[in-house]
């Protein structure tokens, strides 16, 4: 588990400002969400927080760090992300969710995809494991049940879920949910989600809008 420390961050693309004078912390092993409307720099902390952009000013501590001064791959594999647009490549179902950690076992592979609940629909597949899949061989819902499991089998100290449950219905949303619970256990999580089943768990709830805090609270 990891803790974070943001302080004073702001960051604008071009002439237009994004984020302006960003302050909170996070605790080892809590969960925050970030809420507020479309543009409003949810996405963007994100990005800082895992070194895929840069602030103008501010700082962003992990475990009394700055992150500038951590390699970008260090900085990267203490995350695993969760995205709305979840992604699979041409290859087969162990391919897409070993990429990660290459060299592990089929044990640890089903291990993951078990706590993930994607094992129940990967062992129907014509060949399980070796069944080769293309972008559009299963529904979305299993596609992010497969990335679950590939964070899973990596176990990152920290986690972003970014939408995850947004383009699934509600029914294969109580899944994929069964699978985020048990991958958020212990972890420090960050969560940008609109539906209340998404964050109403959370330890601390975080409200932006015109890319400055207005609200926090649980």
């Amino acid at each position: 588990m990891m803790k974070l420390e943001i302080s004073g961050l702001s960051f604008s693309y071009g002439e237009r400002q994004v984020l302006e004078d960003i302050s909170f912390g996070v605790a080892e092993g809590e969960f925050v969400s970030l809420l507020g409307p479309s543009g409003c720099g949810k996405s963007t902390v994100l990005k800082l927080l895992t070194g895929i952009l840069s602030p103008d000013r501010g700082r962003i501590l992990v475990d009394g760090k700055d992150i500038r001064e951590v390699s970008r791959h260090a900085l990267r594999s203490s995350f695993g992300m969760v995205l709305q647009d979840t992604w699979i490549k041409s290859g087969t179902v162990r391919d897409n969710i070993c990429f990660g950690k290459p060299d592990a076992t089929d044990e640890e592979i089903i291990c993951a995809a078990k706590e993930a609940r994607s094992w129940e629909f990967i062992r129907r597949l014509p060949k399980g494991l070796d069944t080769v899949l293309h972008e559009d061989s299963i529904s979305q819902g299993q596609k992010q049940l497969l990335c679950i499991t590939r964070v899973m089998l990596c176990l990152p100290p920290m986690l972003i879920l970014d939408e995850a449950t947004s383009s699934i219905d509600t029914r294969t949303e109580s899944i994929v949910q069964k699978g985020m619970d048990n991958l958020m256990k212990g972890r420090t999580v960050f969560v940008i989600a609109h539906r209340l089943s998404t964050i109403r768990n959370s330890n601390a709830i975080i409200v932006l809008d015109h890319g400055r805090i207005i609200e926090r609270g649980d």
